[in-house]
């Protein structure tokens, strides 16, 4: 098996883990006792807690190399698993799910990306349409994978071990697919590249990036408001449970992937591309704002992760083509950081959920309906000259 199936099956393993404890950590901490205001608070922890993991992984691998940050990004959240199932104490249990990692939103192809990822591709990978197409493949099997997640929650309303410790055991068993895909990473050739010659960044790397990272902020706010705690959302609202509740994000997941094999196959215009599909995403959680009806919300949870899939290995392409060589892992991260800065709106989304179930999906998708306007707006100039150079032949 060549280097990059063993980069697509370590994202498989870890999108199964990954998605299983994103989407059931919400109902977990519900199942203990904990009100919505306190676990938007612990989500509000978590996104804190990996915006700064995700910085210093990045600025590692600039530095030793992105693999050891991959394994890294395995192995800890792995280890905090262990603690989260070890005890009930809510005083272990709660340091422990911020540990994680793992409180992001619950896409699709949630498991595909951990610092170094985008990295790892920009290094090894040149070109702006070989680089969607393996983002592409990667985010495919993740997303497909990561319907094993959402089979794993349905599993818990068939284990005979109680409620709470239903969850505990399939803990274990996501972690266990954290420590397989670390194993999978020692297997992924790493092209050696530029050695790291500044301290932080290059001003151009950081010029390109700032505009990035001011519509990723936005539109991250959004999703925070709407995304994390939208399986808590779904029992709140319509009183679904673990098992219908993994039966929706296991399909979002393979529309996901759907999405972006898609992706792969079309070849132009990936800003264009890249920002409608985020204002649409927006679009999608307003209409499952005001939907009165379970089937009808989930198929429109649904229907967005397709179109997130064909959105996803876009722009993370373009997010990066701006970034010189050396700084790829610092920069990428640096996006990841401010998108989960942003994210800890989610602190806010237990108090607006108690007030009112559509306001968390209605503030949200507005923010990042705007998000996606905004990331047209400040790269359309780039994507414009690079369009209107004349090719040489």
């Amino acid at each position: 098996m060549d280097s990059f199936n063993w980069l697509l099956l370590s994202r498989a393993l870890r999108s199964i883990g990954i998605m299983f404890v994103t989407i059931s950590s919400s109902l977990y901490l519900s199942t203990l006792g904990l009100s919505p205001v306190i676990i938007g608070l612990v989500f509000l922890g978590m996104t804190g807690y990996i915006a700064g993991f995700s910085l210093s992984l990045g600025m590692l691998g600039d530095r030793v190399g992105y693999k050891k940050s991959l394994i890294l990004g395995d192995l800890i959240p792995a280890i905090a698993l262990i603690l989260l199932i070890s005890t009930r104490n809510p005083l272990v249990v709660i340091p422990s799910a911020i540990i994680t990692g793992l409180g992001g939103t619950a896409g699709g192809a949630r498991g595909a990306f951990s610092p170094g990822l985008t990295a790892l591709v920009a290094r090894n990978w040149k070109e702006d349409q070989e680089r969607v197409r393996r983002l592409g493949k990667l985010t495919s099997i993740s997303a497909l994978a990561g319907a094993g997640g959402g089979i794993l929650l349905s599993f818990h309303d068939y284990l005979p071990f109680g409620n709470v410790n239903d969850f505990r055991f399939l803990f274990g068993v996501a972690s266990g697919l954290l420590f397989a895909s670390a194993l999978c990473i020692l297997k992924v050739e790493e092209r050696r590249g530029e050695k790291k010659s500044t301290k932080f960044m290059r001003k151009g790397s950081l010029r390109y990036i700032s505009k990035v990272i001011v519509s990723n902020t936005l539109s991250g706010a959004g999703v925070g408001l709407a995304i994390p705690l939208l399986p808590l959302w779904f029992n709140l609202r319509f009183h679904a449970s673990p098992l219908i509740i993994g039966v929706i994000f296991t399909g979002a997941s393979l529309s996901t992937s759907l999405g972006s094999y898609i992706a792969t196959r079309i070849s132009r215009n990936p800003l264009r591309l890249a920002s409608l599909t985020r204002i649409m995403n927006g679009g999608f959680l307003l209409a499952m704002a005001i939907s009165p009806f379970l089937p009808l919300a989930g198929a429109l949870y649904v229907v967005r992760g397709f179109n997130a899939g064909v959105g996803m290995p876009n722009r993370t392409a373009i997010n990066v083509r701006g970034v010189s060589e050396d700084d790829f892992g610092t920069a990428s991260s640096l996006q990841g950081v401010a998108t989960r800065l942003s994210q800890m709106s989610s602190g806010l989304s237990g108090y607006l959920l108690e007030e009112s179930f559509a306001l968390p999906l209605e503030v949200g998708g507005v923010m990042q309906a705007l998000g996606g306007i905004l990331y047209y707006t400040l790269l359309r100039g780039k994507e414009e000259r690079r369009e209107e150079k004349p090719k040489t032949v």
